[in-house]
């Protein structure tokens, strides 16, 4: 058994599956539903140039093999009430990752959390209403976290959003 140098034993890895092979119609459908992921399947398969029924196989098919792992709507952050946006950097002790993992995903207002190679241990979107309520969610929850070391915060100026249609979302 892999073991962690803490003794741990190592997480267990996503299944032993090949990744689905994709094909050109495999990829329009993609595109098609990241863009607007309410399309319905007559939609969907007038866009890609096949049969309803076919549409409705390939998406079927894309679901059962992961590829496709949800569906969700884009939000304007400012317009839901969260116009302050920051990267939060964070340093942690080492072998701490699977605790503080634990406890971050549990602070409200991390968007996204992921741990990365090189001067940090990860990198975390938040997003709330106002300076106050970042600073609040940094020192007060994020800094609490046992294993936590030490925190960088950049604040985001201005965001856009590639490929929505020419309009950026701002915050």
């Amino acid at each position: 058994m892999d073991q962690m140098s803490s003794g741990e034993p190592l997480p267990p890895g996503p299944p032993g599956r090949t990744p689905a092979a994709l094909d050109d119609l495999d990829r329009a459908i993609l595109r098609e539903l990241v863009a607007d992921g309410r399309l319905s399947m007559r939609a969907l398969a007038e866009r890609v140039n096949v049969s309803r029924s076919n549409a409705y196989t390939r998406v079927e098919r894309l679901i059962s093999d992961d590829v496709i792992t949800g569906f969700t709507a884009r939000v304007n952050p400012v317009r839901a009430g969260l116009g302050t946006a920051a990267y939060v950097l964070v340093n942690i002790e080492q072998n701490s990752w699977r605790k503080v993992s634990a406890q971050l995903r549990e602070v409200p207002g991390i968007e996204h959390l992921a741990f990365v190679g090189g001067d940090v241990d990860l990198i975390m979107l938040v997003r709330t209403p106002d300076n106050a309520s970042l600073r609040d969610i940094v020192l007060s929850r994020i800094h609490t976290v046992d294993g936590v070391r030490s925190t960088r915060t950049w604040l985001i100026f201005d965001e856009t959003t590639p490929g929505e249609n020419g309009q950026a979302a701002t915050a």
